[in-house]
This record gives C-alpha cells, structure tokens and sequence, in this order.
C-alpha cells in the first residue's frame, strides 16, 4: 500500500507540473483552450509513467499503456487539426471577459488546476491496473475490456471524423448533423469515450482488490453526461440551432438506439 501511494503522488506531482508548464504556454499564448490539446496527452504521461514506476505482470502493462496512448494521441491529434486557427474557444473566452483582469491566475485554479486533478482521479485505473503481478496472465476481464475500449475508441474515431468532414462543408454552415453514427445518437464521440474508459475498467478489474477504482468510468461518464460534455454543448445548440429541438425528440441522447419518428 506505501508503494502504491509513493506512485500515486509521484503521478499527480508530474500532472501538476505538466498543467502549470502548459498554464504558463497559455499565458503567453493568450489561449487558455490549448489545455484541451493536452487533456488526452495527460493520461499517455500518467500511464508510462506508471509503467515504468511498477512490477506488474508485464503483458496488461502493455496492454493498458499502448490502448491510453492510442485514444490520448488521437484525441490531442484531433482537437489540435479542429481548433488550428480558429483562436480561443468560446468557452473560455466567456470566462476571459467574466473575470477580466484577474483571469491569467484564476484560470490556473479554475481551468489548469481542476481539469489535473480530475485527469489524476481517472487515471487511477490506469495505475491500479499496472500495480499488480496477479494473475500473471490475460484473463477473461482483459479480453472483454480491449472489445469494450475498441467499439469506444471506433465510436468516439468514426463520430468524430463524420463531424469534422459535415462542418468542413460549407453548404452545412448551421445545419444539425444527424447522419452516420449521429442518426443514431446525439453525442457518439462522448458515448464512446465512456466506453473507454469502461473498457480500461473492466482489464484493471482483472487485478484483486481493484473494484475500487469504478471511480474513474463513472468520474469521466458524468463529465461527459452533466459537465462539459453533453449538457453543456446541448445549451448551445438549443440556443444557436432551431432545428436542434427536432434532432433532441429523434435521436437517442447518448446510448446509440434507432431514431424515432417525430411527433
């Protein structure tokens, strides 16, 4: 249990360096939105980090690090390709103008600070799942987990590449994408997400006195679900897109579903 803590802090030591060094780049950027370049990168640091911090059975090591880094790289890979040139999200920019002048410090506690420390807490799978030499074997739970994280990762991929290429038409400028994997749920890159995360569960889960650390999938399913996944891009929508409101009585809010006729 001391090794474990020793690793957990040494892990939230290196989120809490990498989140002031990327607050310092967004200073002198005037960007705050590039921290979310950076969100999926955290987790690939965390996991090799941990890899390497361990003397877990080497083949769920691998496992665990190699399927964080794939979704953590695609991720930052996409944000990166969407927000290039467009400035600061608006999101932040709403908080820029709220707090004025006090922002530069603010935002190290309110968008640096907060988003490490819950990018520490669902990493907590990611470590757990490396810790432990037993079962020195891929079980069951390891299998089931990688077919759970690959429809996630195939969700979260594909949804977000019909997206990308429905706003690089112009002739969608306002429009609601509602084809492909959107014909069948309203957000399938943030259901997919969720299942990553669940998949990564279910192969930590395969280490004795791991239940614990459900922490993590239900930590990032609510995010999505209630704070700045779902909930919040629904807000915007509704307010900027009139024919959203149609899309909402259709489609499946999350969990993918056939769509319904309108009434």
């Amino acid at each position: 249990m001391e090794n474990e803590l020793s690793i957990f802090l040494t892990n939230l030591g290196a989120v809490i360096a990498m989140m002031f060094g990327i607050w310092l780049l967004s200073l002198v950027k005037r960007d705050a939105s590039i921290v979310d370049v950076f969100w999926g990168l955290g987790f690939v640091l965390v996991a090799w980090l941990t890899f390497f911090e361990t003397d877990g059975y080497l083949g769920r090591k691998v496992l665990i690090a190699t399927l964080t880094t794939l979704w953590g790289l695609r991720l930052a890979l996409y944000i990166l390709i969407r927000n290039w040139g467009h400035g600061e999200d608006r999101r932040y920019q709403v908080w820029r103008a709220q707090y004025g002048a006090r922002f530069w410090w603010v935002s190290l506690f309110t968008v640096f600070g907060l988003q490490g420390v819950f990018l520490w807490i669902i990493s907590l799978v990611l470590q757990v799942g490396q810790i432990s030499a037993v079962p020195s074997r891929l079980v069951i739970l390891d299998l089931l987990g990688m077919i759970v994280w690959t429809v996630g990762f195939m969700f979260e991929t594909v949804g977000d590449w019909q997206l990308y290429r429905f706003k690089a038409n112009p002739e969608n400028k306002g429009r609601v994408m509602n084809k492909g994997l959107w014909a069948y749920t309203r957000h399938p890159n943030y259901f997919g997400e969720s299942l990553v995360w669940w998949g990564l569960f279910m192969i930590t889960l395969a280490t004795p006195g791991s239940t614990w650390v459900v922490i993590s999938p239900v930590l990032i399913t609510v995010l999505l679900l209630k704070v700045s996944g779902v909930t919040l891009l629904e807000k915007t929508m509704v307010d900027t897109r009139p024919e959203y409101q149609g899309y909402i009585k259709t489609t499946s809010p999350f969990v993918p579903w056939f769509p319904r006729k309108e009434k």
